[in-house]
């Protein structure tokens, strides 16, 4: 399965990650503002239950056995985390790695042979 982001200046980036990775047309997808940001953060804590959900059925359905997550640079709800207080990369880098550090957390705890790989793409 793959969580990623909704913002459509990352989509076609994300496909091409994927593709370049051979997976095109083996992945359950979820789109979720923030990505791993929106599916841990108490910001958006209304939103958990249903990546949870998902993740769910996915597994059930799917048989899946591994999670790719893909946050991006210049993320919006990075930005909505971070309190519109001064932001730059060091900052976002931080708040991207506390997201994956989190999502593998729970990962590990609900679906312990579930394995996770977080990344992070750039604008470039």
């Amino acid at each position: 399965m793959v969580l990623s982001c909704i913002d459509p200046r990352f989509q076609k980036k994300v496909y091409n990650y994927l593709k370049n990775k051979k997976l095109s047309g083996k992945y359950s997808s979820f789109t979720i503002a923030g990505s791993a940001i929106g599916v841990t953060n108490k910001k958006f804590k209304k939103w958990h239950k249903t990546f949870w959900d998902n993740l769910d059925i996915s597994i059930k359905l799917h048989k899946i056995s591994k999670l790719i997550v893909i946050n991006h640079e210049d993320c919006g709800a990075a930005k909505i985390v971070n309190n519109n207080k001064k932001f730059n990369s060091l900052i976002e880098k931080k708040i991207h790695k506390e997201s994956f550090k989190n999502m593998k957390k729970i990962i590990t705890k609900r679906y312990p042979y579930l394995k996770v790989s977080c990344t992070t793409l750039s604008l470039r």
